[in-house]
């Protein structure tokens, strides 16, 4: 069954329209509010946001929302996704919140939850609150000795930093690394650069400035070009950028060049096989990675497993097989030994400790595999009108594309599952082939 407000990851959507609107948010905490009331304990919810300025306006209908049914609310402010995933947990909530549009510009805003065990939820939970949302407006009330309580946790940041340092050995110190933080004037803004730095690293903060309309404005995972520039200036070791809500992570290394997603998969899976700490002798990422990462994975004797794009399918495949080790190369690092969503933070702490024990530049660390010529474009349709991927002069596109790269490349074509956009990526030996691919099939969708 279709969802009909979740995508791929959450709710997501232009703020003021719907449904990322104050009495969508309303209808949604009630909705969860009621799906999460099992048991006769007193029922919580944990809310994060990142620094947007609608999440005001959002988290406060949210407990509007969750004390009407009778649900108590622990709020966070600005605070990492991850964080959010590991204090539902910590703080036995029956659910967790996060208030973010991840990567996106401040005018965009949504909504990610994670059950009790800190994992976000199936497709199944979804549909569940769905109807709640679309049910009767006055369904679950509580009579008002009931109603839920709701205060702010001041200890959040103080307790996540302290969660990812001892992801590490208290023996590793990062004294003598310089780093360059960039928080993407998000949620990590008060917690990234302090974890480093009490881990004994120097710091240069970037990106540490929110104002409700700058988060990833120039800066952050999808923007590395400022912390490149920053990284020479410097003459630092090493470039950490998170995104809005830092639950990824992208690299610069300190000759300026970017590390993604799949470097960073590569490097640390191979630290944890030489370790012996790999559940399985293999690793899951998506369709996206590169066929780099994949032919080098499988050199040093891991399987490789795909899944859709998406952490969730990660994580999802992760823990039905019982591997600890997945990501995406848009650089969500899923360490399920750590914790249970892609942690940006987390995921930095184990570059730089690899760094550390192996007395290893980052440039020799992260550039594990050549990446094999891979092309990614976007191209908005109108999704009220005939789906572009049905007709026959694009699907006649796709077939000549892969017919030209035949067994030296791959073709994917996927729609966004969070705005109005098809993604057409192709990969092959040959760089200028590779891209006639995919500028063939954006010209065929129009």
């Amino acid at each position: 069954m279709k969802r009909k407000y979740f995508g791929t990851d959450g709710m997501r959507g232009l703020v003021n329209q719907h449904p990322i609107t104050a009495e969508m948010a309303l209808k949604f905490g009630m909705a969860t509010g009621q799906v999460f009331s099992t048991g006769s304990h007193r029922h919580r919810v944990v809310i994060g946001k990142d620094t947007r300025i609608s999440g005001y306006m959002i988290e406060y209908a949210l407990v509007a929302g969750f004390t009407s049914v009778g649900i108590d609310v622990f709020l966070l402010g600005p605070t990492p996704t991850p964080a959010v995933a590991m204090l539902t947990r910590s703080l036995r909530a029956d659910v967790g919140v996060m208030i973010s549009a991840s990567h996106n510009p401040y005018y965009d805003n949504g909504l990610k939850l994670f059950g009790p065990d800190g994992y976000k939820l199936d497709d199944q939970k979804e549909l569940l609150i769905e109807k709640y949302m679309d049910g009767s407006s006055d369904a679950g009330l509580v009579e008002p000795r009931r109603l839920g309580r709701a205060r702010r946790i001041n200890s959040a940041h103080a307790r996540y930093i302290e969660f990812a340092k001892r992801t590490i050995s208290n023996k590793i110190s990062f004294n003598g690394l310089k780093i360059v933080v960039d928080s993407a004037n998000g949620a990590a803004y008060k917690v990234a650069a302090l974890a480093l730095w009490e881990l004994g690293a120097e710091v240069i903060e970037i990106g540490n400035k929110p104002d409700g309309f700058n988060i990833n404005e120039g800066c952050g995972s999808t923007a590395p070009e400022l912390l490149q520039k920053t990284v020479l200036e410097h003459n630092a070791d090493i470039g950490i950028a998170l995104d809005g809500d830092a639950d990824r992570i992208i690299v610069v290394d300190e000759k300026g060049q970017i590390v993604d997603g799949d470097q960073l998969m590569a490097a640390i899976a191979q630290n944890l096989q030489a370790k012996d700490k790999l559940s399985k002798d293999g690793i899951v990422a998506t369709v996206m990675s590169n066929l780099g990462l994949e032919n080098f994975i499988k050199d040093i004797g891991l399987d490789f497993i795909r899944t859709d794009v998406g952490d969730r399918y990660v994580l999802e495949h992760m823990r039905a097989h019982g591997y600890n080790m997945g990501g995406e190369q848009s650089g969500h690092i899923i360490m399920s030994d750590y914790n249970t969503t892609g942690d940006g933070l987390t995921a930095a702490i184990q570059i730089l400790s690899i760094m550390i024990e192996r007395d290893i530049s980052a440039s020799d660390l992260c550039q594990r595999f050549e990446a094999v010529p891979q092309v990614l474009k976007n191209v908005r349709y109108d999704a009220d009108k005939v789906d572009p991927l049905a007709t026959k002069i694009v699907q006649q596109a796709i077939d000549d594309g892969k017919a030209l790269l035949k067994n030296t490349g791959r073709v994917l074509i996927r729609k966004s599952g969070t705005e109005p956009l098809i993604r057409v990526m192709a990969e092959g030996a040959d760089a200028r082939l590779t891209e006639q691919v995919v500028d063939d099939i954006i010209s065929a969708i129009g």
